[in-house]
Order: structure tokens, then C-alpha cells, then sequence
């Protein structure tokens, strides 16, 4: 479907909701600050649809402005990713889009690895979705057990492995630097 076409149906799909409302020009005038010729312009097509007239009416009638511009349906929502094997540890690519916030889901199998910490560019945010996880940050070392989050700027020395004792499933989302989750994790008892 065209833009033109999008726009065409957008008048009747105005005068739709509005008689489905029950709600007059006038009224609906009143409500938005839209002048009553304006929005007869708009229902019979003559005046092209805009943002600043469309947000004002999707507001008084309280429905999403899609359900006036009548969107297209959006493409397969679902990403289908193909697993990368690196180091031993499987990752699932969960964002389509190079740059920005990247999501993986990751697979740690249970190995005894010494640690080995690193740092570069960014900033990273871990779950836990099922067994142990264990990190070594700066002079930290915890494990993290499922349901349990860590966040952290990457430029501090940093691990995470197995810890042995099973395998890992968890998430990873990776940031430029300065991009934060704004999510704390609890800590960890001892």
C-alpha cells in the first residue's frame, strides 16, 4: 500500500471513529482546538492528514494513532538467528541491527576455565536465565545465580565463565560506552 493510498483512507477512517463516538464537529472541535472546517477538510479528504492535526484527535478519542493512519501491518517481528560458537560458548544473536544496544542469548558449558579478565569500549549488562554464573570484575568475584543481573562498564578489567559446577544460560546486552540498563542486581549472600 503507497503513502497516497494510506492518506486517502485516513478521512473516512477520521469520520469512522468519530460517529462511532458519537461525538459532533463541533465537540470534537472544542476537545482538540481544531477549527470545525478543519476537521470536515480532514474527514472528506480534502486537506491532507499531519501530525500536529493527528495527535490532538487521536487524544480526544483516546485510541493509538495508528488506529487513525491505519499502519500497514509490520514485517515478521521475530528474530531468526543462526548460533555462533566462540571460545567454547554458543551465542544466539538477538537484535538485527549493527550498532546500538546488541542482545545475545549465550550458552557457557560447564568447563573450569581460570580467568582471564579483559577490558575495551562499552558497557555490558548480564542475566542469568538458569545455572551459575561466575564474574570476575575489577577485584570482585561473584557468582551470579538465576534471576540475577549484573551491569558494568567494560573498561574495568572483567570475566565471566563457568563455574564449574554445571552449565550457564544467560543474556548479554552490550552498549557504546555511556549506554546504561538502568537495572541493579541484588546481591549476592555469602
Amino acid at each position: 500500500m503507497s503513502t497516497d493510498d494510506v492518506l486517502a483512507d485516513v478521512g473516512p477512517r477520521l469520520r469512522r471513529i468519530r460517529k462511532e463516538r458519537e461525538v459532533t464537529l463541533a465537540a470534537l472541535s472544542e476537545s482538540t482546538g481544531i477549527s470545525v472546517s478543519t476537521l470536515s477538510r480532514l474527514e472528506s479528504g480534502l486537506r491532507k492528514p499531519s501530525l500536529e492535526l493527528l495527535l490532538p484527535i487521536a487524544q480526544a478519542h483516546q485510541v493509538p494513532l495508528d488506529e487513525l493512519v491505519g499502519a500497514p501491518p509490520v514485517g515478521d517481528p521475530r528474530v531468526r538467528s543462526k548460533p555462533i560458537v566462540r571460545g567454547g560458548r554458543t551465542h544466539w544473536p538477538l537484535t538485527r541491527q549493527p550498532g546500538g544496544l546488541q542482545a545475545y542469548k549465550v550458552l557457557e558449558p560447564q568447563r573450569r576455565l581460570e580467568p582471564d579478565p579483559r577490558t575495551h569500549e562499552g558497557y555490558e549488562w548480564l542475566y542469568v536465565l538458569s545455572g551459575r554464573l561466575r564474574l570476575v570484575l575489577g577485584e570482585h568475584d561473584v557468582v551470579l545465580a538465576a534471576g540475577e543481573a549484573a551491569e558494568f562498564d567494560t573498561r574495568v578489567p572483567h570475566w565471566f565463565g563457568s563455574t564449574g559446577e554445571g552449565p550457564a544460560e544467560f543474556l548479554s546486552l552490550f552498549g557504546a560506552q555511556g549506554e546504561r540498563m538502568h537495572v541493579r542486581a541484588r546481591p549476592t549472600r555469602s
